[in-house]
């Protein structure tokens, strides 16, 4: 078993019941581990809709591509995840899983199969028997309780060290609505759309396309602005579920809605404390890395930039060692291929001015920079000089720990 992150958060939130959500997580014998937590099923009140984005990967996952096929029909009523076994690059065998899971999961919740999504996180082309989900969840099914939060977020894991979840309380209107949703990553994250298994749910009554605009917006300023080691994979999943039961509020009918702005921000946050938690748990991590640019010709190149020098495993190194190398930054801003001028080029590093116009300052001392990088918590600041497009990343540093991890991976 691996070492708890030493970023980990100090314990699991407190979530509430949901209306509309029912969730069971427990070890079925998917995973060899004995009592280890391997299989989730959520079930959602008749009525709840659905929204999603999935892994840019062209060799994606049996799952992904049944949960794409289902997603524009709106509705959900039941969330299948199992962890240990990816069901991707399984061919045939893996559409064969994933239909016999459906099948049986739609029987037991009692709704149409194209309202039962599915996920699946683990080993990459190892093909299972076709009842290896659906055999087992009669027994998920009579588990399932509305304050399962733990169990549930327990049983998506891989190398993640914790699980991870995060609520909110807001507004629309004058009516108190609330979110909740957890997440499993740790290696392997890096976008586009998505790094991660992330499944959001909130009791408040929103159309499906205002939902799909919500989660991709949040999505753009999350979970794709993380990264711990630039490898996206086959089974991204994430889902934002609306029940509809909890209290009447002010109806919703776009995304762009005043009463519906606090919501909107409170899924973007929500969104950004899940990723953060994902690359405090970066395979190996010992330090957060945040990183801010700015002064780009767009935000769309600030986040590339950004996420090339997140990306960069001198930078990663240099960060895990302690070493105050701001020369690695600007190696990695110049391999970009995003618009910059050396000489308008400065940085920081928690909060230190570092260079200026392209120069090293003349009043620099790394003395500051040194202490700042012995924390758990260490920021880096780039402005372009160019414009005003900004953006911020997180990233991990890169340590002996991501070797061990992944080169014993599958024994």
């Amino acid at each position: 078993m691996l070492e708890k992150s030493p970023l980990a958060p100090k314990r699991f939130p407190r979530i509430p019941e949901i209306a509309g959500v029912e969730l069971a997580g427990r070890h079925v014998g998917l995973k060899p581990a004995k009592g280890v937590k391997d299989l989730m099923v959520a079930r959602l009140a008749r009525g709840t809709t659905v929204a999603g984005v999935f892994t840019q990967s062209r060799c994606p996952s049996a799952p992904v591509d049944w949960c794409r096929k289902i997603l524009s029909k709106g509705k959900a009523q039941a969330v299948v995840v199992n962890s240990g076994n990816a069901n991707a690059f399984t061919g045939i065998a893996g559409d064969t899983v994933v239909a016999e899971t459906v099948k049986a999961a739609a029987k037991l919740i009692g709704c149409p199969r194209d309202q039962v999504y599915v996920a699946s996180t683990g080993v990459i082309g190892e093909p299972v028997p076709p009842d290896y989900i659906a055999g087992k969840l009669p027994v998920m099914v009579r588990g399932l309780k509305p304050q399962s939060w733990r169990q549930a977020a327990d049983a998506i894991l891989t190398t993640d060290t914790f699980p991870k979840a995060a609520c909110r309380t807001v507004k629309i209107g004058n009516t108190d609505v609330t979110i909740a949703g957890f997440i499993k990553g740790s290696g392997m994250i890096a976008p586009d759309m998505a790094t991660m298994l992330s499944f959001v749910f909130t009791d408040a009554k929103i159309p499906a396309r205002v939902l799909q605009s919500t989660l991709k917006s949040a999505a753009d300023k999350s979970y794709n602005c993380i990264t711990v080691d630039s490898d996206t994979s086959t089974s991204d999943t994430v889902l934002l579920f609306a029940t509809g039961k909890g209290k009447r509020h002010q109806a919703v009918t776009r995304a762009t809605d005043k009463h519906f702005k606090e919501f909107r921000r409170a899924i973007e946050d929500l969104m950004i404390d899940l990723a953060t938690q994902v690359v405090r748990d970066g395979e190996g991590a010992q330090k957060l890395i945040t990183m801010d640019v700015t002064g780009a010709v767009s935000n769309n190149s600030a986040r590339k930039i950004g996420l090339t020098v997140a990306n960069s495993p001198l930078v990663k190194t240099a960060i895990a060692g302690e070493d105050a190398n701001w020369g690695r930054i600007v190696m990695a801003v110049g391999k970009t291929g995003e618009p910059a001028d050396r000489d308008k080029l400065s940085i920081t590093m928690g909060g230190v001015p570092i260079t200026e116009w392209g120069i090293v300052r003349e009043d620099y001392v790394e003395d500051p920079v040194a202490e700042h990088l012995k924390g758990q918590e260490v920021h880096i600041g780039i402005d372009i000089g160019l414009g005003r497009g900004k953006a911020r990343v997180w990233t991990c540093d890169l340590t002996h720990g991501y070797i061990t991890i992944n080169a014993d991976y599958r024994s």
